[in-house]
């Protein structure tokens, strides 16, 4: 056991040594295995009967999006108000506000959810009428991942514009993570959009993009420049409406505007403004 205990010693050292141990006044911090517990309730709202095996009629929808609503509200609101404590970190303010604010964001994101669902829902029907593969609405809701990251980006986005720290990113990265699809909670998406195949697929925080945008594999909405210093600027593209790219394209700088109905070819590299219509390709035009 001395071999274990002297373990056990270095790794508490380290604790001391580095940092990194979410201790004490510190717990205000968000934990990820509860957000992640939270996203997953939301996709079921969103999608109820696809994403667990649970019996469903209309006597009992009632009362299973009744607990799981419950369940949201008390669990976000508990890790909103973490997040706020963390970014705020005076005490004064977090007895006084913090609780009350993530509350309500708890709420508004419930009482959102018919509006994503709408949204959602193009998505979905964006995927079956872009996808030469997809044979059904319920084939795209249970299997791609595009829309899983699609439907954690709706979600955490209307978090992020309403201010709530943390939160969005974590839900972001765990879609991340799950489908190689890379969409930052701060992006604005229209309606409509469809990620085909989707692994590789980076959309940075201040990108744009309108409706009926298609976009594939290994696509790079990115910023020319990632100095710190320019964190509260516009750093990545405008994609404007019915705008297809294709794989492995890469389109960088926040003055980049890629005109309506404009189709990007495939290992591009576009760092200036399209206009509207045009058939980009390696060639340049």
């Amino acid at each position: 056991m001395s071999v274990i205990d002297n373990a056990v010693d270095n790794i508490l050292e380290s604790y001391n040594k580095y940092g990194g141990i979410n201790l004490g006044k510190a717990s205000v911090f968000p934990n990820r295995e509860n957000v992640i517990a939270v996203l997953h309730d939301l996709k079921c709202l969103a999608f109820p009967g696809f994403r667990v095996a649970e019996e469903l009629d209309h006597e009992t929808l009632r009362f299973i999006t009744g607990e799981r609503v419950n369940r949201i509200v008390s669990m976000l609101t508990r890790e909103i108000k973490k997040a706020l404590e963390y970014v705020v970190q005076d005490s004064s303010v977090q007895d006084r506000h913090c609780l009350k604010l993530a509350e309500q964001a708890s709420i508004a994101l419930i009482e959102e959810i018919p509006e994503i669902r709408r949204k959602i829902g193009l998505d979905v029907q964006a995927a079956v009428v872009g996808d030469p593969a997809a044979k059904s609405t319920e084939e795209v809701i249970v299997s791609y991942p595009c829309l899983d990251a699609i439907l954690t980006y709706r979600i955490a986005h209307f978090l992020s514009i309403n201010g709530i720290p943390v939160i969005p990113r974590i839900m972001s990265e765990h879609a991340h993570g799950k489908t190689g699809i890379d969409i930052n909670p701060g992006a604005q998406i229209g309606e409509r959009f469809f990620i085909d195949h989707g692994t590789g697929v980076v959309i940075g925080e201040t990108c744009v993009i309108g409706d009926n945008v298609k976009i594939y594999q290994g696509v790079t909405l990115g910023a020319l420049s990632v100095k710190k210093e320019l964190q509260d600027k516009k750093r990545h593209p405008t994609i404007e409406d019915n705008v297809t790219i294709y794989a492995n394209a890469t389109i960088l700088g926040g003055q980049t505007v890629i005109g309506k109905g404009c189709t990007i070819g495939g290992n591009t590299w576009v760092t200036r403004s399209i206009p509207p219509g045009t058939l980009f390709t390696q060639a340049g035009n």
